[in-house]
């Protein structure tokens, strides 16, 4: 969708009708915007390699050790080293936002329902 919207913008740059007149200052302006543009276009991407989200569960599992925890959806979200575990036990619901990165799951913020 990015690549379509963008090709017609370029095409509206370039192909808009040139006047005998047109200065060299329009021109070097339409290809500063085109560059802009294509600049914008290859760093749009970059935000879809770490997705954030949350859920609304039950813990199954807490290990310690493994800096993790097992909710009833039966995945696994790791947690930081400096994470506090107080009052999390098997049963206990809790609201986990965590980000996605390289297939793991990370927790940002825990909150206890």
């Amino acid at each position: 969708m990015i690549k379509g919207n963008f090709c017609h913008i370029l095409r509206a740059i370039f192909a808009s009708k040139r006047n005998t007149r047109t200065s060299s200052k329009a021109s070097k302006m339409r290809m500063l915007i085109a560059t802009l543009l294509a600049t914008a276009s290859i760093f749009s991407p970059l935000n879809s390699f770490a997705q954030s989200a949350d859920i609304e569960a039950t813990i199954k599992k807490v290990d310690v050790n493994a800096l993790s925890l097992t909710l009833d959806d039966g995945k696994t979200y790791k947690v930081p080293e400096e994470f506090n575990f107080e009052g999390l036990k098997a049963g206990v619901k809790v609201l986990v936002f965590y980000t996605m990165i390289d297939g793991s799951r990370i927790v940002d913020d825990l909150e206890i329902v």
